[in-house]
């Protein structure tokens, strides 16, 4: 549909795909392995295969000991990466149709809702865009003091939600050029200060992140080792760019806390058999 082809990346891999610490090692022979913490090296690759665009429906594992209503450790994503973009709004377009699509979908769900007693409301495009740089005003004026270059936190999060309702009527929000040092190392600069990074919120949480990538393999080396990575651990990947990758972004947006939001529910509720820091069975 529009385009898309399902593929299906490896969910055993040898390195960071996100270039954080959060992986769960397992035993792989006689080799270090880890669980896949997203599809991202892999989606990128494709783009220089002649696949314009894909997307898959994913399983993240990360190893991160939170304990929250909205973590955790196993969990359900779309994922999607799309060659031949302009920037980044290209990608938060297809991103608003699909979320769009999503709740739309959701809302003919009567009988469910009708158990649930829940009414979903239906958002309009365009999505509300706001920049990173805004937000942090938005936030200091309301009392909740955040450095610029540093990432919000859920009283961040949950308070911007809250302003973004009452002053704009929007649910769902678009925030953009974030500081470059708090991405990945494969998120395209905008300069030396911003990236062409966004995530999405929904009721004061994030449900998606996403960006136009590098598609030069020189300043994709040059970003890895600015991050305190060593190239040779992405090799594989970076050859991928050697014979020529189009210039292209994409996001993963994640279905469980979707489902959360759309139904005012904590993640637990809306996953069959959740695996957080303390459960590991059923």
């Amino acid at each position: 549909r529009n385009g898309f082809i399902e593929i299906n990346s490896p969910k055993i891999i040898a390195s960071a795909s996100e270039g954080g610490t959060e992986l769960f090692p397992i035993s792989y022979f006689d080799r270090e392995a880890f669980l896949a913490q997203s599809p991202q090296l892999y989606k990128q690759m494709m783009m220089a295969t002649g696949l314009d665009r894909v997307f898959e429906v994913t399983t993240y594992f990360r190893a991160e000991e939170h304990d929250t209503r909205r973590h955790l450790n196993e969990v359900t994503a779309i994922d999607v990466e799309i060659a031949f973009i302009r920037d980044e709004n290209d990608v938060i377009n297809v991103l608003e149709d699909l979320i769009i699509e999503i709740i739309n979908g959701a809302s003919e769900c009567h009988n469910e809702l009708k158990i649930l007693k829940k009414e979903i409301e239906i958002p309009k495009k365009p999505i509300k865009r706001i920049t990173y740089d805004r937000v942090i005003d938005i936030l200091n004026d309301n009392g909740k003091m955040i450095e610029w270059g540093d990432d919000l936190d859920t009283e961040a999060e949950k308070i911007l939600g809250r302003i973004m309702m009452e002053e704009f009527n929007s649910e769902l929000y678009f925030i953009t050029k974030y500081p470059l040092e708090i991405k990945p190392f494969y998120t395209m600069p905008d300069n030396e200060k911003y990236s062409r990074a966004f995530d999405l919120g929904y009721k004061g949480v994030e449900i998606s992140s996403g960006s136009q990538r590098i598609h030069d393999p020189e300043l994709l080396v040059e970003r890895i080792k600015k991050k305190n990575l060593n190239p040779e651990n992405f090799e594989f990947y970076i050859n991928a760019f050697r014979y020529g990758m189009p210039p292209h972004g994409g996001f993963g947006l994640g279905i469980d806390r979707v489902m959360m939001q759309l139904l005012d529910l904590q993640i637990r509720e809306v996953v069959l058999f959740p695996r957080d820091r303390h459960r590991l069975t059923p």
